[in-house]
């Protein structure tokens, strides 16, 4: 691949000598599969043909190289890696390449975040997929396909696990940004009305017969996104409360 050819020539050196430092460099006990290099070529490989996605791809471990710290047992570790590999990238490839700038910025933030997808195990709360997709922001499609190719696994199991998990964040993130789009079917400030028409008080009563204006409204049988009047006219005319109307 495009890849090992510029190592082969040298030019990796040359051009990219953050990503060449990784050649040979051992992720887990000295096993060549778990090579950065070796690791990144396949990253590279399997990313989707996206500028930014693929130069993420590339760049993603850079950080690793002066992050690594051996533990017991064999064990190493990389924390703050993806920091300092946006520190890295603005230092070199930054300067080196003329990355137009919204390549740039989206690059920086799919390193930065590029390990964030993987921590996602189904247990987030609603408000956790929210607040994550918030933050990422646009790039969030961009972030989930290279989580995506992240995915180097050689057992089967583990690689499918991983993948369904980053399929059902996806899903659930475009599942709340439906229902977050959706224009609500009753104005605010109905309650109020409701209560001013027929002589209510706020509790049960008032939930129980907005709900059955919602359920007229998701059936088609009345119209959604209209003054609150007009609500009060339908529950009237449709004999949806039993109190009557105030003199």
């Amino acid at each position: 691949m495009a890849l090992q050819w510029l190592r082969d020539t040298g030019i990796l050196r040359e051009l990219l000598p953050e990503l060449d430092a990784t050649v040979a460099f051992s992720q887990e006990g000295g096993r060549r599969h778990k090579d950065v290099w070796e690791h990144t070529k396949i990253v590279a490989l399997q990313a989707v043909p996206r500028p930014s996605v693929r130069w993420a791809a590339v760049l993603h471990d850079i950080g690793k190289v002066t992050t690594r710290r051996f533990v017991a047992r064999g064990r190493v570790t990389f924390h703050g890696h993806a920091e300092e590999g946006v520190q890295m990238f603005h230092r070199g490839p930054d300067r080196r390449i003329a990355f137009p700038t919204h390549i740039r910025e989206r690059v920086e933030m799919l390193i930065l975040h590029h390990q964030r997808p993987g921590q996602y195990d189904g247990s987030w709360t609603d408000a956790a997929v929210r607040r994550f997709a918030r933050e990422i922001g646009p790039g969030i499609r961009d972030l989930l396909d290279l989580s995506r190719a992240d995915v180097t696994s050689r057992r089967p199991g583990q690689r499918r696990r991983c993948l369904r998990m980053i399929s059902e964040l996806a899903r659930r993130i475009r599942e709340l940004e439906a229902l977050d789009a959706r224009v609500p079917p009753l104005p605010a400030g109905l309650g109020n009305a409701l209560m001013g028409a027929f002589g209510l008080v706020p509790g049960r009563d008032v939930g129980a017969l907005r709900r059955q204006l919602e359920t007229l409204c998701d059936a088609g049988v009345i119209e959604s996104g209209r003054a609150a009047e007009y609500y009060v006219a339908e529950a009237r005319a449709r004999g949806l409360v039993s109190t009557s109307s105030p003199a």
